[in-house]
């Protein structure tokens, strides 16, 4: 049995979805959620719906009863995580687990110098204790979202013309996440992939330079990108009212973008996939010259 933790999410559920459709038996698969309520249309599916929390430990071992393999999906509170990924982990462990396959982060720079070190020092440390654990485990280092560029470009950047951001120069090798989801599904239903890593990133980055100039294409209008310092960058948001938390989460990704840190390109995901994955300029075309129209 294959056992999916964060269930309800977009990536867990992305996942059920793609291994159902690899021929995955529905009662093959474990769903785990905190509330079964948001997992209906997994139980309709024919998934079982186990109650987990990743605070929880007893509710994790339940949950790993007769489970072989887990994908085990980071979870998102990033001040909790070391503690909740270790609940799981020990889980797994004294649930008798075979195999553990693990989303993690990718970047250049895995020291505390990076901006994104506060993401990724628990991935680290969970790749750490998984490699400890005596149990199989595949890695699964994980770009930024292709999802998330609308984002951070900003909702209304076609009425601006402007993306604002402490990027640079820099490139990202974002990916997006359906496409991530169908290659962890892949891992999960194949064979051989134990003790391995792989980067869930595009043969192709890109820089919000590229950006703006596919938008403008799309668009027909001019939109510029602007690369602030990233103190100006947090006193421009400040001012227009954006939480302390997103402001460091969006200087974060840009400034360690800016270092070339999200750059790493690659073949992983494309040979898991059997294709090339979506291009940024093909995603957002889709996305925007629908909502032109």
């Amino acid at each position: 049995m294959i056992l999916v933790t964060g269930a309800t999410g977009a990536f867990g559920k992305a996942s059920i979805h793609f291994l159902l459709k690899n021929g995955v038996a529905a009662e093959q698969i474990v769903a785990l959620a905190r509330d079964a309520a948001k997992a209906t249309d997994l139980t309709a599916l024919g998934v079982a719906v186990r109650p987990g929390d990743y605070d929880d430990y007893p509710s994790l071992l339940g949950a790993m009863e007769g489970v072989e393999k887990v994908l085990f999906v980071s979870g998102s509170d990033i001040f909790k995580r070391s503690s909740q990924h270790k609940n799981v982990i020990e889980a797994a462990k004294a649930g008798g687990v075979q195999h553990v396959v693990y989303t993690s982060f990718l970047g250049t720079n895995e020291t505390a110098s990076s901006p994104l070190w506060m993401v990724a020092q628990s991935h680290l440390q969970t790749e750490a204790w998984l490699k400890e654990s005596g149990m199989a485990y595949t890695i699964l280092k994980n770009t930024l979202y292709m999802d998330f560029i609308p984002v951070f470009v900003g909702e209304k950047v076609l009425e601006t013309g402007m993306i604002y951001l402490p990027a640079g120069d820099g490139k990202v090798g974002a990916v997006l996440r359906s496409e991530m989801a169908e290659a962890t599904a892949n891992i999960l239903s194949g064979s051989n992939h134990a003790g391995k890593t792989y980067h869930f990133t595009h043969s192709q980055a890109f820089s919000y330079a590229e950006v703006a100039q596919h938008l403008s294409n799309i668009s027909g209008k001019t939109i510029s990108y602007v690369s602030p310092s990233a103190e100006e960058f947090a006193q421009t948001m400040q001012a227009h009212g954006m939480p302390a938390e997103y402001i460091g989460l969006f200087s974060g990704f840009a400034t360690a973008q800016a270092l070339g840190e999200l750059e790493t390109v690659g073949t992983d995901l494309e040979k898991l996939l059997g294709r090339q994955p979506t291009s940024i300029q093909t995603y957002l075309n889709q996305l925007y010259a629908t909502a032109l129209h």
